[in-house]
């Protein structure tokens, strides 16, 4: 038995995400949406995925241009996130990419400009799963910078503390770093 919608997302609402928005160009035309499931899927070869709501205007574009790039958010910019999302009051679909920033990737989609990092990507798979479908791609082309990116956690955007600590040497067992 499944556990209960609520308790589902309250235990998401848990997890820190990197803000993302995924932007496609082509055939089928130009879009991009903000989206909080992307992560990597493997290095040899480079595969990434990302979660777009089935129905989504997004996943329709995606799919018919084959191509798409998750830009990585920089802290200081939520208001493209909110302007790339689909909240009451966000701009229209056709206005999302209208006045910002962007530059062609390999692939043909958006890379925005001043993003921590980009991937832009060829589809490779997509496959259904539950009210979302899971789109795999091929990594054709990277950026990243050395900024901190944007993050959403429950419910906020928050922005990450860079701290650099050393793990204590293996078999060594420390307060701050149980085993």
């Amino acid at each position: 038995m499944s556990v209960a919608r609520t308790a589902f997302l309250g235990a998401m609402r848990r997890v820190a995400h990197s803000v993302t928005v995924a932007t496609t160009d082509g055939p089928a035309g130009r879009h991009g949406a903000t989206v909080s499931s992307f992560c990597s899927v493997s290095a040899d070869p480079p595969l990434v995925l990302v979660c777009l709501r089935a129905e989504s205007r997004i996943a329709a574009t995606v799919r018919e241009n084959g191509a798409f790039c998750v830009n990585v958010l920089h802290e200081s910019a939520a208001h493209l996130a909110e302007r790339f999302s689909a909240r009451p009051g966000a701009p229209t679909p056709a206005d999302r990419l209208a006045g910002v920033a962007s530059a062609r990737g390999s692939g043909g989609a958006p890379v925005l400009a001043n993003a921590v990092a980009a991937f832009s990507c060829r589809v490779t798979e997509v496959t259904s799963a539950g009210s979302h479908l899971v789109v795999v791609g091929e990594v054709l082309a990277v950026c990243a910078g050395e900024a901190a990116p944007l993050l959403y956690l429950d419910g906020e955007y928050a922005t990450a503390r860079r701290r650099r600590s050393v793990l204590p040497a293996p078999g060594v067992a420390d307060a701050d770093h149980p085993r």
